[in-house]
């Protein structure tokens, strides 16, 4: 009798964790051939900036780019476009956030980064649009690919090049990841907007919106990344690299964030322990920093990176 409650407890907790696996991390396989019409973000905080989305998107679909590809640590492959400003220009990595498309979360990504005078290299993270995949791990593997794309872009654009790693959401966790980790001299800097401090924190946080009690679900969902999705959630966080940063970081995050509370960006900044700034947006929500605020954004990026990060002077 014994043997048997310890049978169904387990086979319990493998199907609870096989159903938070497909809810939070499991991505099916995606079409990638042909024309598909624009991904706009949903919510309401989106609506007074969807025409301006729509926008950056038509325009960045008719802009000239070249196809990227790597070979994952996994061995996925993964995708990215590059787009040129001027030859010679610091190039911007960009990495969407979760369950996001470069093309829906960086938005306005290129056009902001050529307003700066800097090239653009969009990235396509695991399980979203022509890269291979199925399991998200909330920056856990994603902090290896960034490493392997840079690695790419000095390898393709040269010894000289300038980098700068730039996120929103999970992305911008993601970048966070990577900067404790020994780099090229190559990555001068990393821009992080409205990333979380630890996995296990916004997953958490998530629970408690969905009315779950925290403290009883989150184990299910950590044994889920285990067991279905062979990594450990807890291995490695943004706030965690932030005590042994080795690069400049800054930080932007809108103040009226109800998915990334913008308390995590304070958190990372605090523990940053490398030159850093940061701008809280008032009034911006989850990734609209930038449209609600374009210019104080733009001079932000300029004070902290300085002119040695540009080549406006070029156009």
């Amino acid at each position: 009798m014994i043997f048997l409650a310890v049978l169904i407890i387990a086979v319990l907790a493998l199907v609870l964790s096989f159903i938070c696996y497909r809810m939070a991390f499991y991505v099916p396989d995606r079409k990638t051939g042909g024309s598909k019409p624009a991904e706009l973000p949903k919510g309401h905080i989106y609506e007074q900036y969807r025409d301006l989305i729509a926008q950056w998107i038509r325009e960045a679909r008719a802009m000239p780019y070249e196809e990227l590809k790597i070979r994952s640590f996994d061995g996925l492959d993964l995708y990215a476009k590059y787009y040129e400003y001027a030859e010679g220009a610091p190039i911007e990595i960009m990495f969407h956030g979760y369950r996001g498309t470069s093309e829906r979360d960086l938005a306005g990504g290129i056009q902001r980064a050529f307003k700066l005078g800097r090239s653009v290299v969009l990235v396509d993270q695991r399980c979203s649009g022509k890269s291979g995949g199925n399991t998200i791990s909330f920056g856990i593997n994603e902090h290896r690919d960034c490493l392997l794309w840079v690695n790419h872009v000095v390898n393709r654009f040269g010894p000289d090049v300038k980098i700068i790693l730039t996120g929103i959401s999970m992305g911008a966790s993601t970048v966070l990841m990577t900067a404790d980790k020994p780099m090229p001299d190559n990555v001068v800097g990393i821009l992080a907007d409205c990333g979380f401090s630890t996995a296990r924190d916004i997953i958490k946080k998530v629970i408690r919106q969905m009315h779950l009690p925290a403290a009883v679900i989150y184990p299910f969902v950590k044994l889920a990344a285990r067991v279905f999705g062979h990594f450990d959630l807890e291995e490695h966080s943004a706030l965690e690299a932030m005590k042994k940063s080795r690069l400049p970081i800054i930080f932007i995050h809108g103040e009226s964030d109800d998915y990334v509370p913008c308390e995590m960006s304070r958190i990372n900044f605090e523990a940053c322990a490398s030159r850093k700034a940061i701008l809280t947006v008032p009034g911006a929500g989850h990734g609209l920093s930038y449209p609600a605020a374009p210019e104080k954004y733009l001079n932000a990026l300029r004070e902290f990176f300085g002119e040695e990060c540009s080549h406006e002077s070029v156009r």
